[in-house]
């Protein structure tokens, strides 16, 4: 006998990131040079600019419950 579990889209995207944040965590923990990003990068220079805004105090970053809803 199987049993079946009907779940929403929304349930279902929230299941798979909390997953995919979990992950993630490990991996950095284990093995913290998994991710590089090149210094003359459009995403490199995006993150310093985010970086010098947080200790200018000028930046406000968004909390998991804002992005997500969740």
């Amino acid at each position: 006998m199987s049993s079946q579990i009907v779940i929403g889209v929304e349930q279902l995207e929230s299941i798979i990131r909390r997953v995919v944040r979990e992950e993630l965590a490990q991996i950095l923990v284990k093995e913290p040079d998994t991710f590089y990003i090149a210094p003359d990068s459009p995403l490199y220079k995006d993150m310093q600019e985010i970086l010098h805004r947080r200790e200018q105090g000028t930046g406000k970053l968004h909390t998991h419950a804002e992005v997500w809803g969740e």
